[in-house]
């Protein structure tokens, strides 16, 4: 769906993929596209991104354009039956990053909020169930509301830090996106968490932690410890030494994060060395 994206741009607009990296810069509409899905994870159905990896830089490049929204979006939890465990976990975890990410953005609205909230309680009840019975259509479908749900939001409140240091890895290393995603996530909201507890209180709650009595602080605490329980129970690795990557690549790879667009909206601001040791606290 990416690629097709992307062949309309260079279509309808000339020059190389590579011209459109960024946001809004995209000045003709693609052709008509219609998009059939066949995972509940990254939303490009219907939203307004498309990842290209650019193999010379090594980098996975976001283009984000209103221009690029296909007319048309197909989610049949029938097609989805067959996808096996641990793709199934990784794109699970894929839709929980982009509803936590677009929750705690900067440019939240109440309305993404709600469709970030939902996507959050449904991931949290099914996406357990969807990796240990993929036959399920009933839990497939809800894991693909809940991914619609998750697209919703960030396409238009964006995603943060987790999205920005995943393209890296996953443009470097070769790696599946929604498992770089499911690693960092813990991690970078560690360092989020500090400016919006109150917002990770709501999505420890939406992940069915009993958080009366506790503070914004200790409730956020909740929701990081929710999100690492769900990704050790679906079988996701535990770091990023397990997929392969390097501690001398850590400096390039924060390098390229800071460029990334999907940071421009992650509530706390980082430096170089925050991503760094970031990415050394998920090794």
């Amino acid at each position: 769906m990416d690629c097709a994206k992307a062949i309309g741009i260079v279509a309808k607009n000339g020059g190389r993929i590579n011209d459109y990296e960024g946001v809004g810069k995209v000045t003709k509409g693609i052709p008509p596209l219609i998009t059939v899905n066949t995972t509940a994870g990254t939303a490009s159905e219907m939203t307004s991104f498309t990842i290209i990896t650019d193999t010379k830089r090594h980098i996975k490049m976001a283009i984000v354009d209103p221009r690029i929204t296909p007319d048309v979006a197909v989610n049949d939890p029938e097609l989805m039956v067959s996808m096996p465990p641990a793709l199934t976990a990784a794109t699970g975890m894929d839709a929980l990053t982009h509803a936590v990410e677009a929750y705690v953005s900067t440019m939240a609205t109440p309305t993404t909020d709600a469709a970030a909230i939902k996507a959050i309680d449904l991931i949290s009840k099914y996406l357990r169930e969807a990796v240990a019975h993929g036959e399920d259509v009933r839990t497939r479908d809800m894991m693909a509301h809940a991914e619609y749900l998750a697209g919703i939001a960030f396409n238009n409140a964006s995603l943060g830090y987790v999205h920005s240091m995943a393209h890296q890895l996953g443009g470097l290393y070769d790696l599946p996106h929604g498992v770089c995603n499911a690693i960092l996530l813990p991690y970078v909201e560690m360092y989020n968490k500090q400016v919006c507890p109150e917002r990770f209180a709501d999505i420890a709650k939406a992940m069915g932690e009993k958080i009366e009595g506790l503070s914004p602080e200790e409730a956020a605490d909740r929701a990081i410890d929710a999100i690492k329980k769900i990704a050790s129970d679906i079988g996701i690795p535990s770091g990023l030494k397990e997929l392969g990557a390097r501690e001398e690549d850590l400096e390039l790879l924060a390098e390229h994060a800071m460029q990334d667009v999907c940071r421009l909206t992650n509530p706390r601001e980082l430096s170089k060395e925050d991503i760094i040791e970031i990415y050394r606290k998920a090794m």
